[in-house]
């Protein structure tokens, strides 16, 4: 596992994939965090960081997909699938590592965005006026969203040889995972009777709740479920790939 993490980083950061998926991050982080005017921290005249964890999910359910749509749509293109399978390598380590490879780069683009809570804490009125364990909380949370983006990603990037439909497909199942069920549970046929299971299912509502600061084992299973739910079907993908 530990050989595919560092063939897979050095993939990222040999080429311009990590590099430009960084950049572009922090780029649209920044700009509604500060130069938007409807979004911007300075207009807004409270100390929070809530505009960048409401803005960070819709990011993340473009680039993430750009970091995983090559995981395996890629190795299969160009035929070393059957090779990689072939090394003393079990399915888990070889999915493991393109997983946590890539949740690597998409917390590696979190961390410049500390200095946003330091301006916030600078910029406070008293200096230091901010909810820092819903920071956090909204942090953990971030990280949590990652890990079920990254694992869909894995996971849809194993059934198709195509880069572009790995995209695609992961794009639209963040989008459903994130905000579809929220819809859902608003419609007639469930406002009003199971509204709050419907709205459960969804990512929204775990992520919301650990954005307010309160880390809730329900939330910490529903989000461990999902990923080992998406590396699983990767593992299962494989599988029936040799079979």
């Amino acid at each position: 596992m530990r050989s595919i993490f560092i063939k897979e980083l050095n993939t990222f950061f040999s080429s311009l994939t990590g590099y430009i998926s960084i950049v572009i991050f922090l780029l649209l982080t920044g700009l509604f965090l500060w130069v938007f005017s409807d979004t911007s921290i300075i207009n807004y005249n409270y100390a929070s960081l809530g505009q960048l964890f409401t803005i960070a999910p819709l990011v993340f359910m473009f680039l993430i997909p750009a970091i995983t749509m090559s995981s395996f749509s890629d190795e299969k293109q160009r035929g070393t699938l059957e090779l990689l399978v072939t090394k003393p390598l079990t399915d888990w380590d070889i999915v493991a590592g393109k997983y946590l490879a890539a949740l690597a780069l998409a917390i590696i683009a979190l961390i410049p965005t500390l200095i946003y809570y330091w301006s916030i804490v600078q910029l406070g009125s008293p200096k230091g006026n901010i909810d820092t364990g819903a920071v956090i909380g909204s942090y953990i949370g971030l990280i949590f969203l990652a890990g079920i983006f990254t694992s869909a990603g894995i996971f849809l990037s194993s059934i198709t040889s195509n880069q572009i439909v790995a995209f695609i497909l992961t794009a639209f199942v963040c989008f459903i995972l994130f905000w579809a069920f929220d819809f859902l549970s608003q419609t007639p046929l469930f406002f009003g009777k199971m509204d709050n299971f419907v709205k459960g299912l969804g990512i929204e509502f775990h992520y919301d709740n650990i954005s307010k600061g309160r880390i809730d084992t329900r939330d910490i299973f529903y989000f461990v479920s999902m990923i080992g739910m998406f590396l699983w079907l990767t593992i299962v993908s494989l599988d029936k790939r040799k079979w």
